[in-house]
C-alpha cells in the first residue's frame, strides 16, 4: 500500500490491515520453510508494507 492510501484510513483501519498483513505474512513463512513459496520478495514487501502502516499509525496517534 502506498502511503497515501494508508493516511485515508482512519487508525481501527489500519490496525486491521496490519492484523491482516502479519497473518498473510505468517502464512507465506510457513510456506518458505516447506519450500512451497516462490515469490520470496513478497516476504520483504509484507515487512515494509507492516512498518509503513506501524508508522503511519504512531504519527496518527501521537497528533
Amino acid at each position: 500500500m502506498k502511503s497515501k492510501e494508508i493516511r485515508a484510513l482512519s487508525p481501527e483501519e489500519i490496525k486491521a490491515k496490519i492484523a491482516d498483513t502479519r497473518e498473510e505474512l505468517m502464512k507465506l513463512r510457513f510456506q518458505q520453510v516447506t519450500g512451497q513459496l516462490t515469490d520470496t520478495s513478497r516476504l520483504r514487501i509484507l515487512r515494509r508494507d507492516i512498518a509503513r502502516m506501524e508508522s503511519i499509525l504512531n504519527e496518527l496517534v501521537a497528533e
